[in-house]
């Protein structure tokens, strides 16, 4: 079945990694485990987060002592700005089918697709890492 709003699972690794990290800022905490708290993949868990390093979000560090830790407090990062690193700017316009031209006159699905876009987007500038580890 197809989902209404669908955030990435790259967004996903990004934001579920930085709260696994922010929950634990005593401890480095290296890719494989991370991958196994959240369950997503290594290989994908590893290329976003060294996505997120270039961007200044974390600090890695190589070896048995090794791992990620935030750059920043969990309370400055927004939800949008990770979304923007991995998606691309955030767009509330936008069409279900995915193409310029309709064949209908009126969207069939009125504004509601602007609204919930806008809905998701007010979500994710109002929430930061720290909102979602609370929750």
């Amino acid at each position: 079945m197809s989902k209404m709003i669908n955030v990435s699972e790259a967004t996903s690794i990004a934001i579920h990694s930085l709260a696994v990290i922010a929950k634990f800022p005593e401890k480095k905490l290296n890719a494989t485990e991370i991958a196994d708290t959240t369950g997503f993949s290594k290989n994908h868990l590893s290329k976003i987060m060294q996505r997120l390093v270039k961007h200044g979000y974390l600090k890695s560090n190589r070896g048995p002592q090794g791992g990620f830790v935030l750059r920043k407090e969990a309370q400055e990062i927004k939800l949008l700005e990770i979304y923007n690193i991995i998606e691309g700017e955030f767009e509330t316009e936008h069409c279900f089918m995915h193409t310029n031209s309709c064949p209908l006159e009126k969207c069939m699905f009125s504004d509601i697709s602007v609204k919930m876009s806008k809905e998701l987007k007010n979500y994710f500038e109002n929430n930061t890492i720290a909102d979602i580890i609370k929750k």
